[in-house]
């Protein structure tokens, strides 16, 4: 496969060792040629790993079998107990898989897990998801000042930065990507 075609979720085989691509970015700089800048974490566990690719490098590809997951619960720990949507089966995945996922994804929410040779290396987020607001200061009567955000808790443990007029129970949409607010969620 092409360098240009490497983005997250994407599985790699470098210098024999299998990677999942986390984050890329296309840099052109003012001067030489344009490449790929690219995050990985290694499937092993080995930690983290950049790497530039020129756009015209060609990268060896790896399969991965896409999944349906139910997230069911977490363990206290970072990690979390999964369920198969088509044979039911349970797996268990720890918190060096998961990262910050577990931010984003409420108790039985389905996700897309990606799984080489029958374990899971990583989960797929949406763009977006929607969580609930728990614990956020009070809107403060004759604030005007535009763009001010305040601290607010979701019912997922994320912690992220809401407009004023968000209250403690509503549904808001953020950004897998940073956690950031989008919306707000309409109706229920």
């Amino acid at each position: 496969m092409k360098a240009n075609d490497l983005k997250p979720g994407v599985a790699i085989s470098l210098s024999g060792k299998l990677y999942v691509i986390t984050k890329t970015e296309h840099v052109k700089p003012g001067k030489g040629p344009a490449y790929i800048q690219a995050k990985m974490r290694a499937v092993d566990g080995a930690g983290m790993k950049e790497q530039r690719f020129n756009s015209t490098d060609t990268v060896d590809g790896a399969t991965l079998d896409r999944r349906e997951m139910e997230f069911l619960y977490g363990n206290g720990e970072g990690g979390g107990t999964f369920m198969d949507m088509s044979d039911y089966d349970q797996v268990e995945v720890g918190a060096d898989l998961l990262g910050d996922s577990l931010l984003y994804m409420a108790p039985n929410s389905s996700c897309t897990m990606l799984f080489h040779d029958g374990k899971p290396v990583t989960v797929e987020l949406p763009a977006s998801v929607e969580v609930t607001i728990v614990d956020t200061p009070p809107v403060v009567k004759g604030a005007t000042a535009t763009n001010q955000l305040k601290e607010a808790e979701c019912d997922t443990g994320l912690k992220t930065r809401v407009p004023p007029f968000i209250e403690i129970g509503e549904k808001v949409k953020v950004s897998t990507l940073d956690g950031s607010y989008m919306s707000r969620v309409k109706g229920d």
